[in-house]
């Protein structure tokens, strides 16, 4: 894999675009390449909500959920290097792992709302 993140939309959504700086509200799943998942938000059965900021989540969320709007669902190929890099995440994700996620938005809050 390249240091490209790869971008598939599954489902054009059709509401309000994530931005930078935006309060955004998810459901995801997260894979290894090999297919093992690492996690996904929908079996904690809430969805899961951060600020799209290049601080907050990895290089690779922030880079690819821009411009993606409320509604549509994403698949994300992201590099080691726009995710973890050469740490380990737990018992899950080995140091140097590329990830691969699907991501439904849900909602999206800005400064403006």
């Amino acid at each position: 894999m390249t240091d490209a993140i790869k971008i598939e939309d599954l489902i054009t959504g059709t509401g309000k675009v994530a931005v930078k700086g935006a309060l955004i509200t998810t459901h995801y799943r997260g894979w290894l390449e090999d297919g093992r998942e690492f996690d996904a938000s929908y079996h904690r059965g809430k969805p899961f909500q951060t600020v799209l900021s290049s601080t907050k989540v990895i290089q690779g969320w922030f880079l690819g959920l821009q411009g993606m709007q409320v509604g549509g669902k994403r698949k994300l190929w992201v590099p080691a290097s726009l995710a973890y890099g050469e740490r380990q995440v737990g018992d899950m994700i080995p140091a140097n792992s590329n990830l691969i996620f699907e991501i439904e938005l849900l909602e999206v809050l800005t400064r403006d709302d």
